[in-house]
C-alpha cells in the first residue's frame, strides 16, 4: 500500500513536469517538422546546429538541478530565506553561464569546418547556431525559475506558462519561415528567430507570475539585485557541477554520433535528427519523472524522514520502467509512420531517410529501458546531494564503452550497411 500511496503522490508532482518538458521538446519538435519540409539539406543543417547546442545547454540544466535540490530541502526545513536565497543564485548562475556559453558559441560559429560536415551543411548552419545560441540565455534563466517552483510544490503555472511559449514558436515559425502576416521570409534562419522570442517571452512570463503570485511570496526574492552570497552560489555548483557532467557526458555522446552521421551523407544526418528528436520526446516522460523523484527525496530528507526514502525509491523504479515499456513498444511497432511524419515523401531520397530513421528507432526502443532508470535513479540519488558517483558511472558508461565501440562498429566494422541498407 506504501508503494501505492507513494507511486500517487510521485505521479501528482511529475505529470506537470512531464507535460512540462513534452513542451519544451515540441520547440524542438516544431522546429524539425516544419524544418524539414524545406529539404533534406536544411533538415541535416538543423541536425549540425542541435548537436551543438545541446551539449552546452544540457550541461547548464544540469548545473541548475541545484535548485530543486535546495529549495526542496528549505521546503521540508520550512527555511524561507534559505529558499529565497537559492532562487535568486539560481538565476545569477543561468544568466552568467548563458552569456559565457553563447561568447563560446560565437567563435565556434566562426570555425565550424572543423568538424568536417558536408560543405552544402555547413554553409547553412553558421547564423541559425548563433541565434540558437542566443537562446539558450533566456532558457536557462526560465529553468532556474521553473526549478525553484516545481521544488515548491506549483508545478502548473509553469506549465501553462512553458506551454504557451510553445504554441507561440509554432506560430512564429510559419510566420517567419514562410514570410506571413507581412513578415518577411527568413527561412530555415526563421525557425531560430521564432524560438528566440518564445524563450524571451516564457522568461518574462514567469518573473510576472512569479512577482504577483501572492501564496509564493515569502518564497521568493523581495530583491532580486542584490550581491551574490558566494556560498550559496559555491553550494549550488558543488551539488549541480557533477550532475552537469553525467548529463553532458550522455548528450555530449548522442552529438558527436550525430557528427559521426556527416560523414554517412546528408540523408542520414536527417535520419539521426528524426529518430534522436523522437527519442528525446519519450525520454521528457522519465525525466519529468526524476525531476518529481528529486523534489520528493530531497523534501524528505530535508524534513529529516528518512523512512519515506525506500518506498519513493521503489515506486519511482516501477514507474519509470513502465513510461519506458510504453514507449518502446510505440518504435518497434510504429517506427515507419512516425519518421514519415518528418517528410515530404516526394522523392526517392526522402523515402530512404525515413527507412534509416525507422531503423535507428528500434534501437531507440531498446535503450529507452535502461535510460529511464538510470534517470531515475540518478535523479534520486540528486535529492540526496549524492551526485559523484553518478557523474563518473555516466563518464565511463559513454566515453569509455559506449563512443569507442560506436566508432568501431560504424567505421571499422562497417555496420551502417546493416542499419541503412547499404547506405
Amino acid at each position: 500500500m506504501s508503494l501505492i500511496h507513494e507511486s500517487r503522490l510521485t505521479l501528482h508532482l511529475a505529470f506537470p513536469l512531464i507535460i512540462g518538458q513534452l513542451s519544451q521538446m515540441l520547440l524542438g519538435v516544431a522546429d524539425t517538422l516544419m524544418v524539414g519540409h524545406l529539404g533534406v539539406t536544411e533538415l541535416a543543417a538543423l541536425t549540425f546546429a542541435n548537436s551543438l547546442f545541446y551539449l552546452p545547454f544540457v550541461f547548464g540544466i544540469g548545473l541548475l538541478t541545484g535548485v530543486s535540490v535546495f529549495t526542496s530541502n528549505s521546503r521540508g526545513a520550512e527555511d524561507l530565506q534559505g529558499a529565497r536565497s537559492t532562487c535568486r543564485h539560481g538565476l545569477y548562475l543561468s544568466l552568467i553561464l548563458g552569456v559565457i556559453l553563447f561568447a563560446l558559441a560565437w567563435v565556434i560559429s566562426l570555425n565550424l569546418e572543423i568538424f568536417e560536415q558536408p560543405e552544402s551543411v555547413t554553409a547553412r548552419t553558421p547564423v541559425y547556431f548563433r541565434i540558437l545560441m542566443a537562446s539558450m540565455i533566456p532558457a536557462l534563466a526560465s529553468l532556474a525559475l521553473k526549478n525553484h517552483a516545481d521544488a515548491l510544490n506549483r508545478p502548473w503555472p509553469p506549465f501553462w506558462i512553458f506551454l504557451g511559449g510553445v504554441g507561440m514558436n509554432v506560430v512564429l515559425n510559419w510566420i517567419m519561415i514562410h514570410g506571413k502576416l507581412g513578415c518577411p521570409a527568413f527561412g530555415f534562419e526563421g525557425a531560430a528567430w521564432a524560438t528566440l522570442i518564445s524563450r524571451v517571452t516564457i522568461l518574462l512570463g514567469m518573473f510576472g507570475w512569479l512577482y504577483h503570485e501572492k501564496s509564493l511570496r515569502e518564497w521568493v526574492p523581495y530583491r532580486w539585485l542584490v550581491a551574490i552570497h558566494w556560498k550559496d552560489f559555491k553550494r549550488l555548483i558543488a551539488v549541480g557541477f557533477p550532475a552537469s557532467i553525467q548529463m553532458g557526458c550522455e548528450v555530449s555522446a548522442f552529438s558527436l554520433a550525430g557528427l559521426m552521421m556527416g560523414h554517412f551523407g546528408s540523408a542520414a544526418m536527417a535520419a539521426h535528427q528524426i529518430a534522436i528528436t523522437l527519442a528525446g520526446m519519450a525520454f521528457m516522460i522519465p525525466l519529468g519523472l526524476s525531476m518529481a523523484l528529486t523534489v520528493r527525496i530531497g523534501e524528505a530528507d530535508g524534513a529529516n524522514e528518512p523512512w519515506r526514502l525506500r518506498p519513493i525509491a521503489v515506486s519511482g523504479w516501477l514507474l519509470g520502467a513502465g513510461c519506458a515499456l510504453l514507449s518502446a513498444t510505440c518504435f518497434f511497432s510504429a517506427g515507419d509512420f512516425l519518421a514519415s511524419l518528418f517528410t515530404k515523401q516526394t522523392d526517392a531520397r526522402s523515402a530512404q531517410v525515413v527507412t534509416m530513421a525507422a531503423s535507428l528507432l528500434v534501437i531507440v526502443g531498446v535503450f529507452q529501458i535502461f535510460d529511464s532508470l538510470q534517470v531515475c535513479s540518478s535523479a534520486m540519488l540528486r535529492g540526496l546531494q549524492d551526485t559523484r558517483v553518478p557523474a563518473m558511472m555516466g563518464f565511463a558508461a559513454y566515453w569509455i564503452f559506449g563512443l569507442p565501440i560506436s566508432y568501431g562498429l560504424a567505421y571499422h566494422f562497417n555496420y551502417k550497411h546493416a542499419v541503412y541498407g547499404g547506405d
